[in-house]
């Protein structure tokens, strides 16, 4: 392996360390900052392949103060081009389930204040976000999915809250009436920092849980902190054998997409 290169990042929990073997750290520093941690290096498939907790190792960091910038630049300079990040997230519908994965193909933000732009200026650029995620990475993404036996929806919108809290009722509601699909704290500006830096970028959610609850559905309680650990664990076996099953069908050096352009 090329000392501090690699082809494809992961971003995740602290779960994730066990996904490769022959891991190595490194501790980068950016012009926006320290990354959420030191970056573990590992080969997998004949790839070189970068890991990144974004909270944190110990989850020091929640949602709003998460170095997304830092992050993602860290990544663009160890050479990655391909960037999965899975996340949890909740469900604004009844057939998402709790356990379900779901390829996210938009967003809504509705978060504030976050840094979320490489292009503060002199330089300016106005990237378009009308397909934010990477067709690519989230085709090889659901064909994982499919082969591992889980229960996948091939497209899904989230809409992206500033937390650490979770929604109120009457904010889970108008969601779900919008025809959104899912709630995440973390995937903005995350993808499209991504997509200034020219990096494919692909969301895997893991459903655990269902908002404050859905309309209609009053058996349904509203989500806690230890309800979305409790499934997130369950299902961490999964999502690892998703992911080395993306990271083994990655093409580097062919050009599927339009990301980098």
């Amino acid at each position: 392996m090329e000392l501090y290169k690699a082809d494809i990042g992961i971003f995740g929990g602290s779960g994730f360390y066990t996904l490769f073997k022959n891991a190595a750290e490194i501790d980068i520093n950016t012009p926006y900052g320290k990354p959420s941690d030191k970056i573990t290096l590992a080969e997998f498939a004949g790839k070189r392949v970068a890991f990144l907790p974004r909270h944190g190792m110990k989850h020091q960091f929640p949602p709003h103060m998460i170095p997304y910038r830092a992050n993602i630049y860290a990544m663009r300079e160890i050479g990655v081009t391909k960037l999965l990040a899975p996340s949890a997230s909740g469900s604004l519908r009844p057939e998402i389930k709790p356990g379900d994965f779901v390829i996210t193909d938009q967003f809504i933000d509705r978060t504030s204040g976050r840094k979320d732009t490489f292009y503060d200026g002199p330089e300016t650029k106005h990237i378009s976000a009308a397909f934010p995620y990477c067709p690519y990475l989230s085709g090889l993404a659901l064909e994982a999915c499919r082969k591992t036996g889980i229960s996948v929806h091939d497209r899904g919108t989230v809409v992206v809250i500033q937390g650490p809290r979770f929604s109120t009722k009457a904010e889970s509601i108008w969601f779900s009436s919008m025809g959104w699909d899912t709630i995440n704290m973390t995937q903005y500006p995350e993808c499209m920092l991504a997509r200034e830096a020219g990096i494919c970028y692909s969301n895997i959610s893991l459903i655990t849980d269902y908002d404050a609850g859905l309309e209609g559905h009053p058996e349904i309680a509203p989500v806690t902190e230890d309800e979305v650990l409790r499934v997130f664990e369950n299902n961490n076996e999964k999502l690892k054998s998703v992911l080395r099953e993306i990271v083994a069908n990655i093409e580097i050096e062919v050009d599927h997409c339009q990301c980098g352009k």
